[in-house]
């Protein structure tokens, strides 16, 4: 069974520097290109980064990049996102999401979804 969990949310004052992880169980993950995605209420789920599963190429939305960082690690099944410069526009929930196949921007190409941690920045 597949299983995306992640950890690391609360709350944070603006201009920190949070550390969200994603723990992949029941995949094979360098297969998967894994990516972050961010939700407010009453808004369609926006995406933050991805991650390439063999190559390890990264791509980063235009509100976090510069600010937020992609990494994995394979033999460990973790997907890490480390958040820079947070601002209170940035309260969200995240999520984690994975695909077989490229990098994609659309919410609705990925097949596999964690739970969501709440990120709430103060300013």
């Amino acid at each position: 069974q597949v299983q995306l969990v992640e950890s690391g949310g609360g709350l944070v004052q603006a201009g920190g520097s949070p550390r969200l992880s994603c723990a992949a169980s029941g995949l094979n993950s360098d297969r998967y290109t894994m990516a972050w995605f961010r939700q407010v209420p009453g808004k369609e789920r926006e995406f933050v980064a991805a991650i390439l599963g063999d190559s390890g190429a990264t791509h980063y939305g235009d509100s976090v990049k510069g600010r937020f960082a992609i990494s994995r690690d394979n033999a460990k099944n973790t997907v890490l996102l480390q958040m820079d410069s947070l601002k209170p526009e940035d309260t969200a929930v995240y999520y984690c999401a994975g695909r077989i196949g490229s990098a994609a921007i659309i919410w609705l190409a990925y097949d596999l979804w964690g739970q969501g941690t709440q990120v709430t920045v103060s300013s």
